[in-house]
């Protein structure tokens, strides 16, 4: 049986809002779709930027035992796509048994991935430059935004996307996940990469995206060594917010049709 569930899963620096045209999209193809809200971020972007107290609550243990609780009710295995944060969330899920096949939108890094280029480190800078931000939630300015997100659009169309998704992230998840390479023992990100069991895996990346440059995606990818089907596809001239950038309608249906192909 084919699957006919899809699990959306955000990343940093928005919310379940950000997939509102990929959510539309797949329904009308007759899929169920699920968006599940981190722990907290149920409420509206308004609301998270009002009052940032559950960004800076949040855990990354927390946000997978809300996903796992999500799927885990599901009567059959969901296709898993992740954006950003959202696609580490996607890899931990896959690793502890959970989807039929899972994709990684220019995702953040698993443990153990050290490639760290430029434009990354100047994306995620405004959080990173100071540690007295650790415990805090760390928006960006739209020029940052801008930045890091939607920087092959318009000034007209990044400003728009700004104002409709924009909140702040966790700088403690961000701080964790920068030290999680040099701490002893397995920290929040750490997956299995010799794991033979898990769901195919594919990892797309915007050409042009700044926050998790293609590099990234390719080193992920290597990393695995398992026997379990891992590719990479790469969309020249996309940026990190590729979700929302002209033509996302074919990345969407190109990243579904692979997920349905390969679906254990």
């Amino acid at each position: 049986m084919k699957p006919d569930t899809i699990v959306l899963i955000h990343g940093f620096w928005v919310t379940p809002r950000s997939w509102e045209h990929w959510k539309a999209h797949y329904e009308r193809q007759g899929y169920q779709v699920l968006t599940p809200a981190y722990p907290g971020y149920e409420v509206e972007v308004e609301a998270l930027n009002a009052d940032p107290t559950p960004i800076e609550k949040v855990t990354v243990p927390e946000i997978i035992a809300h996903l796992e609780s999500v799927i885990r009710d599901l009567p059959t295995a969901p296709i898993l796509i992740g954006h950003s944060a959202g696609g580490a969330f996607t890899q931990l899920l896959l690793d502890r048994g959970f989807g039929a096949a899972g994709v990684a939108l220019n995702s953040a890094p698993t443990e153990g991935v050290k490639v760290a280029p430029p434009s990354q480190l100047k994306s995620t800078f405004p959080v990173l430059r100071n540690p007295a931000n650790r415990h805090k939630a760390i928006g960006f300015t739209h020029e940052q935004w801008h930045y890091a997100f939607t920087n092959t659009f318009s000034e007209q169309e990044s400003h728009a996307l700004y104002e409709r998704y924009h909140i702040p992230a966790s700088a403690s998840i961000l701080w964790g996940s920068l030290i999680a390479n040099v701490q002893p023992g397995h920290q929040d990100v750490w997956v299995d990469y010799h794991n033979d069991n898990r769901a195919p895996l594919l990892f797309v990346s915007g050409g042009e995206d700044h926050l998790m440059p293609p590099s990234v995606q390719r080193s992920n990818a290597k990393h695995y060594k398992s026997n379990t089907l891992t590719e990479v596809k790469e969309y020249p001239g996309y940026a990190h917010l590729l979700t929302a950038q002209p033509g996302w309608e074919q990345i969407a249906d190109e990243v579904l049709a692979w997920a349905v192909q390969n679906a254990r």
